[in-house]
């Protein structure tokens, strides 16, 4: 595989990353048992996510740090917090 292609496969594996995190973090926020501090990081997650004039890495370095903090909030229900640790999964092979 070419350098190029490569390049171009790994911006596509990133992309469907970034993808499947925003559903994740929009599951959350649609969630009716999941209290309303922890949609508003989810909420800034998303914003996080979709701001383009950042690096992938940055991005996801950013929501990282973001949904950690939540997994160690005491208030979230256990389904939630699969939740957060398959979104931290997904972000983090994601480096610059």
């Amino acid at each position: 595989m070419s350098a190029m292609t490569e390049g171009k496969q790994l911006g596509k594996d990133i992309e469907k990353a970034f993808k499947n995190v925003k559903k994740l973090l929009e599951a959350l926020l649609a969630d009716r048992a999941v209290p309303r501090n922890i949609k508003r990081i989810a909420q800034r997650g998303i914003e996080e996510i979709e701001k383009e004039e950042e690096s992938p890495g940055i991005r996801a370095s950013n929501v990282m740090y973001m949904v950690d903090e939540l997994s160690q909030d005491p208030n979230i229900p256990f389904h939630a917090r699969t939740t957060i640790y398959r979104i931290l999964s997904l972000l983090e092979p994601i480096k610059d």
